[in-house]
């Protein structure tokens, strides 16, 4: 179903699969139940599906009974083969974009081919989904009202420690995809960099079979992963905002001008260091805050 944002109404069929389009198509990420009735037409409606494994959109496709021609689209061979499916595209073909699990451009294949057919004027069609990192936010337990998504975590710890300490103080729920084998690393350097208290979950497995959420302290959830010894499955891994970050996050309420005046009053600082301040709080750059600043005046 879908609504109609000019009247608020539902209407009970979106448009039919006419014209050359490129459809991002959300795929489950564990569970084959987690896929939309308009994923399934518009899977069966196209001429051909980009896949970044046919083999893993085989299984979907033969539960679903749906027989469409499929073509290999990965990190491997995007380079050449994004030219290749706009040029399909262009020619009058309807393709839809998968990938393994959830939705094609986070954090898999995809944004390559969307910004090549948006340059050729190819209309770009999202068909909404399942996606890991929302399903493991809403679930969390921590606050969603502001969050910040980062893909994976470099994978040497050094860059990752340099990662971390750019969200020490963020106001807001930090949102990671991790491998397994380098879990508890990662979680080792969240004590060290964020300290043993700070608030994570460990989302694992989402909506799998066994589907598990770990929240607590990072030293309590490293101890408790450490005397398990290996860890398997898909991990998503989310950090809470910090205490200062809380009360930052608060600050927001009131304007960019005004929050200037009270940390000028409270800290007896200028004009230059208070906004430098209210730009780290509230996640934007010094320009943009000084911006606000000048209008509010």
């Amino acid at each position: 179903m879908r609504e109609d944002t000019q009247n608020g109404s539902i209407s009970e069929r979106g448009p039919a699969v006419v014209g050359p389009s490129l459809y991002l198509v959300a795929t489950p990420i564990g569970n084959l139940e987690d896929i939309t009735l308009r994923a399934l037409r518009v899977l069966k409606e196209v001429d051909l599906i980009a896949c970044e494994d046919t083999r893993q959109t085989l299984k979907l496709l033969s539960h679903y009974c749906i027989k469409t021609r499929t073509v290999s689209y990965h990190e491997h061979n995007e380079m050449t083969k994004a030219a290749e499916l706009v040029v399909d595209l262009e020619g009058g073909a309807k393709i839809a974009l998968v990938t393994d699990a959830g939705m094609p451009g986070i954090s898999d294949p995809g944004f390559r081919l969307i910004a090549l057919a948006i340059r050729h004027h190819v209309p770009v069609v999202p068909i909404p989904g399942a996606s890991a990192f929302l399903a493991a936010l809403v679930a969390s337990g921590l606050p969603t009202d502001s969050f910040r998504f980062s893909g994976f975590l470099p994978a040497k710890s050094g860059q990752r420690r340099k990662l971390l300490e750019s969200v020490k103080d963020s106001p807001r729920t930090q949102v990671f995809y991790e491998a397994p084998h380098r879990l508890l690393e990662t979680l080792a350097d969240v004590v060290e960099v964020l300290g043993n208290d700070r608030h994570v979950v460990v989302a694992r497995e989402v909506t799998k079979l066994h589907e598990e959420f770990l929240r607590g302290r990072t030293k309590e959830i490293l101890d408790q992963l450490k005397a398990r010894g290996e860890v398997k499955g898909e991990i998503t891994l989310l950090i809470a905002k910090s205490e200062e970050g809380a009360t930052a996050s608060a600050s927001e309420t009131v304007s960019v001008a005004q929050r200037v005046r009270e940390i000028m009053v409270a800290e007896k600082t200028d004009e230059k260091a208070a906004l430098k301040k209210v730009a780290k709080e509230r996640g934007i750059g010094k320009s943009e805050a000084y911006r606000e600043w000048q209008r509010g005046k």
